[in-house]
This record gives structure tokens, sequence and C-alpha cells, in this order.
């Protein structure tokens, strides 16, 4: 349950993040995933996190403190074909540097479209997450725009090729924006993890 959300700050170098010990949750997908509409559905704020008929959009790591007790970051879209070359590569490296650097990540949100079949894009960076350790689920947004029987299939599809090179496959949720539909479901995972954290950190 989302109480209170308020945002922080934004900026391209990890140095400058929060320098608070409150577990952060990152949101990242390719441009254009609905990201922004996910923030804003999650945090029941209908502009926490700018949403624009623009892919791209979001080119900072901005973090919005939820509930006082953890952050929601979200994080640039990867691989959106009208940002200049140099623009991507800059993104990109803050990107990496955020998951490579920052301590207080407890778990990243890797957002895919569930109207489309596995994007090479997607798998790569789920690749590149799995190689530097990083826990992640995935969430796939839009699926008010699927039957849930296409929602089933397409869903299975992309466990099928996760296993390609997984062994098993991360945990996924199922999302819409515009109903809400999964907002509970990732918002008890935030908070289950959290729980398990002060737990751990009681001992």
């Amino acid at each position: 349950m989302i109480k209170t959300a308020e945002f922080i700050m934004s900026n391209s170098d990890v140095s400058k993040c929060p320098k608070d010990t409150l577990p952060e949750y990152a949101f990242i997908g390719r441009s254009n995933v609905g990201k922004s509409s996910l923030i804003n559905m999650l945090t029941d704020h209908k502009n926490l996190a700018k949403t624009s008929g623009r892919p791209g959009k979001t080119q900072l790591i901005n973090h919005f403190l939820i509930n006082k007790n953890w952050f929601l970051v979200d994080l640039p879209g990867y691989g959106y074909a009208r940002v200049s070359k140099s623009s991507k590569k800059k993104f990109q490296r803050f990107i990496t540097d955020y998951f490579e650097e920052r301590q207080q990540l407890v778990l990243a949100f890797v957002l895919v479209d569930i109207r489309h079949e596995a994007q090479k894009i997607d798998l790569e960076f789920m690749e590149y997450m799995g190689e530097k350790g990083i826990p992640f689920c995935i969430i796939f947004t839009k699926a008010d725009k699927l039957k849930p029987k296409a929602i089933e299939r397409n869903v299975a599809a992309y466990m099928q090729e996760l296993l390609l090179t997984w062994e098993e496959t991360p945990k996924y949720f199922v999302t819409s924006s515009s109903s809400a539909v999964g907002r509970d479901e990732v918002l008890n995972e935030i908070d289950k993890t959290n729980q398990q954290m002060n737990a751990l950190n009681k001992n």
C-alpha cells in the first residue's frame, strides 16, 4: 500500500544519488514500454513520473521516496532509435554504473511489452543482469491490449525463450496501467522483500 510518494532528485551521476541506506527498487525497460504510466499507476499519482507521447523522455536517474521507507528508481529506457548515438552511450553508461555501483539496489523490475515476442535487446539486458548477479523480476506491461488467452500464450512463449539460456525463469508480473491489473502483486513483492530485509537486519 502506497500512502506517500514524493520526487526527491534526478541526476546522471550515480555518486550523487541519495546517501540514504533505504532499499531501492529500480524500474527499467525499452523506451515506449509504458514505464512512466506503470509508475504512476503503482503509486496512484497521475503525474509522478512524466509520461510523454515521445519515447525516451526519461533521460536521468529519478528517485522517488515511497512511504518514507524505500525508493522507487525510474531509470532511462534503453535502445530508443531516435536518441543520438552519443546520448545513447551516455545513458547506457550511467545505467550500468547505477546497477554495478549502487549498493542500496535490492531488486530491479525489467519491463516488457506483452504484445510483442521476446526482443533481442531485452534478452541481452536480462543476460547482463544475470551475469552481474543483479536480482530482477519481469513486468509485462499493456495487458489490457490483449485477450486473456493471448496473454497466457505470449507469457508462455516468453518463458520458453528465456529457458533457452536460463536454468530457471525469473518471477514475472502481468500489468495494465489503465486498469491497475498487477498493482497489488508488484507492491506485495516489494513489501515482502522489505520485510525480509528488515528481518535480516535485525539478526
